[in-house]
């Protein structure tokens, strides 16, 4: 979409337009400063600035208008202030489109002996041993620093084995935080999403949605998921909550994930996705292709000269570097190896953004979901 276009106007929020439903599926699009982003949409993750083993132009070609960056990561040894006095995330990165920064919550909470009160996250970094404060005031301050237009709430991401007091407690404490992060002044060019947490307990879920709902904010998310629960408790707790979010908003499914995890998501009625899947994958040599994973160290590609897939369009595809090359790099441990496959999968996850974009447009997101899984599955 041109920006001469643009319907985003500073201090108005976003531009949200639900364009077609398919079952529960959803087609829309929004629109931030940075430009306009198609949902069904999936973010790559450049965790510290930048998307791993690619250029942003290459990330660019593969489809994606909106990047991942992380406050936790970008917080620690003065790089908040590099990034400042670099013009801010899109300037450093060189990354014309949207970005989303996640506000460090989930990094926070996977660390150990981190104590966490009323006021936020004591933790200790690596460096020095030095305790250090994350809360919803010190996390904001961050991401509005950083720049992005899409900041996310600093909440509590709690184990899914949680048992139901800490859960409630847990559940609350989000929100209690959620008031501390919207008294920050952002940017003008600048989202607050709320994340809705709640584990397992589907109860406590609904009461979040409902709660964070009247919060009247530009789109919402769902944490907590992705944590070790299981692709069926996954789906479980997703399907449950999706209809209860804000229908006039996009929805945010956090650290989501395999590709049939993202149609699942879709199916259950949820816009916007990120992962490191398609980007560790690759490094560690599993690519992604409409009849499944593909391991390239297998024996089976030695000596196979077909491309990854020849239905794909990217780079490493239409340029006809063969799987038999792809391992060899690989095995190599050649830097190109890790582009080229990165590359592959990014715009494998776009393409499959794009069909699912398509499905819902002619009312048909069942019937291409089923044959999706048939055939993504290989049974049939």
């Amino acid at each position: 979409m041109d920006q001469m276009t643009n319907p985003w106007t500073p201090g108005k929020g976003l531009h949200y337009q639900l364009l077609a439903i398919s079952g529960k599926a959803r087609r829309g699009r929004f629109w931030t400063k940075h430009g306009v982003v198609e949902t069904p949409a999936f973010m790559p993750v450049g965790t510290q600035g930048a998307v791993k083993c690619v250029t942003p132009d290459q990330v660019a070609a593969t489809g994606a208008n909106v990047v991942l960056a992380n406050t936790y990561h970008l917080s620690l040894h003065d790089r908040t202030q590099l990034v400042e006095r670099l013009g801010g995330l899109h300037a450093m990165m060189r990354w014309k489109g949207a970005i989303l920064t996640d506000s460090g919550g989930f990094q926070v909470f996977s660390l150990p002996d981190r104590q966490i009160t009323e006021e936020g996250v004591r933790f200790t970094f690596t460096q020095g041993g030095e305790p250090t404060m994350l809360s919803p005031e010190s996390s904001m301050d961050i991401q509005k620093r950083l720049g992005a237009d899409i900041v996310m709430a600093f909440d509590e991401c709690i184990d899914h084995k949680a048992d139901a007091q800490y859960v409630a407690q847990s559940v609350e404490r989000t929100e209690r935080w959620l008031k501390r992060c919207c008294a920050v002044a952002l940017q003008d060019h600048q989202h607050l999403f709320p994340i809705i947490q709640g584990g397992m307990d589907l109860t406590l879920r609904a009461h979040a949605a409902k709660r964070l709902a009247t919060f009247d904010a530009p789109g919402y998310a769902i944490g907590g998921v992705s944590v070790g629960e299981g692709y069926q408790s996954m789906v479980r707790v997703v399907t449950h909550t999706a209809p209860l979010l804000p229908a006039d908003r996009p929805r945010y499914l956090m650290g989501v994930g395999l590709p049939e995890d993202l149609v699942a998501s879709v199916e259950a009625g949820m816009d916007i996705h990120d992962c490191v899947i398609p980007t560790r994958y690759a490094r560690e040599g599993t690519v992604f292709t409409w009849d499944g994973k593909m391991r390239l160290g297998d024996k089976s590609f030695r000596k196979d000269r077909y491309v990854i897939d020849t239905t794909c369009a990217c780079y490493s595809c239409a340029g006809g570097f063969s799987r038999a090359y792809l391992r060899h790099l690989h095995f190599s441990q050649e830097p190109l190896y890790e582009t080229l496959a990165t590359i592959h999968n990014l715009h494998f996850y776009q393409d499959l953004m794009r069909a699912m974009r398509a499905a819902i447009e002619q009312d048909r997101f069942a019937t291409w979901a089923e044959d999706f899984r048939r055939k993504y599955f290989g049974k049939g």
